[in-house]
């Protein structure tokens, strides 16, 4: 489809089927299949850092190829996820560094 072309009400429908089916499949792997068996420590040892590899996955397109600044970089944002990174280093916890990294966004803009 081009950008002009809207999407029909059948394609839209198809694809949050599909979206909902792999999403209940890929939950029932787990949880109906493996769900009353112990995993092996390697393969919880490796889901344990799942949650803490999604917000830098969504985040680090945002920061880098902004759609709002036509794909340029915008120097704020690298600050603030700079922050938010050396806080998360350093103290090992999510809400310290999402409020310092949300401070460095948000005081400069008060100020200025």
């Amino acid at each position: 489809m081009t950008g002009t072309q809207t999407m029909t009400d059948a394609v839209l429908w198809t694809v949050i089927i599909g979206l909902a089916v792999g999403s209940f499949g890929l939950r029932f792997l787990f949880l109906g299949f493996v769900g009353d068996r112990p995993l092996p420590r390697w393969l919880l040892r490796l889901l344990r850092y799942t949650a803490v590899a999604i917000l830098p996955a969504l985040v680090t397109p945002l920061v880098i190829w902004p759609k709002a600044n036509g794909g340029e970089p915008d120097p704020m944002k690298l600050a603030a996820a700079a922050v938010t990174f050396a806080v998360g280093y350093l103290t090992r916890q999510v809400l310290p560094a999402v409020l310092a990294g949300a401070l460095t966004l948000i005081v400069p803009a008060l100020l200025f």
